[in-house]
């Protein structure tokens, strides 16, 4: 099995460590890079190919949420995923990593197990939202809503706006399935056609598109 190729991001050298040692400890992951800075994030971005970054929001010379949005925006590192660390999970800025890119994020305080977890979620293509922090995030930033998607919440099927209310508070597709009865494979076709159709590229990117279009208000979920 490949390993996951691990490029670490923070600006505290004890933390790095710390991340590095647990990394290296799963026979599954190995670390090819550490950033001290957002830029240096996306340089060895580029020349370590990395599967994934473990990304801190606040760093020097270039931030967390400004380091994801360009690894994202660069089509040659369209394969990197990115996992943002941050100190408590109500932090606002984890939305703007969210709209930036990254495919989920994680408090530092996180056990070490539920960590090297995360990042294998992660790599392996998932998003990870977790329900309770992300129901925060969502409603602090509805404050200031802004445009809907094209096409509205009309672009959707009655099933897929049901499935499209579930990934909204963080479920995954056997959650989904279980939920509506379906099977975790027809779950994972419909999400699959629902980001299609908003433009979505993951499922934290779906989240946000759900949130901020108003196809799915706070409460109705």
């Amino acid at each position: 099995m490949t390993a996951v190729r691990v490029l670490l991001a923070d600006d505290q050298t004890l933390v790095r460590a710390a991340f590095a040692m647990l990394v290296e400890s799963a026979p599954d992951m190995e670390v090819v890079g550490q950033a001290a800075t957002g830029r240096e994030a996306v340089a060895l971005a580029r020349t370590t190919r990395a599967d994934l970054v473990l990304m801190d929001i606040r760093m020097p010379d270039l931030d967390g949420i400004e380091a994801t949005r360009l690894i994202a925006a660069d089509e040659d590192l369209a394969g990197v995923r990115i996992l943002v660390l941050t100190t408590y999970d109500t932090d606002e800025n984890v939305v703007d990593a969210l709209r930036a890119g990254a495919s989920g994020f994680l408090v530092k305080d996180t056990r070490p197990a539920e960590l090297l977890d995360a990042i294998r979620t992660v790599a392996a293509g998932e998003a990870l939202l977790s329900p309770g922090p992300t129901s925060r995030l969502i409603a602090r930033f509805l404050r200031t809503p802004v445009a809907p998607v094209t096409g509205g919440p009309a672009c959707l099927s009655e099933r897929e706006r049901g499935v499209l209310a579930l990934v909204a508070r963080g479920l995954n597709n056997t959650e989904v399935a279980e939920a509506l009865g379906l099977s975790p494979l027809t779950a994972k076709t419909h999400v699959s056609r629902i980001m299609g159709k908003l433009g979505a590229r993951d499922r934290a990117q779906l989240v946000i598109v759900a949130y901020e279009s108003g196809l799915i208000v706070p409460g109705t979920t």
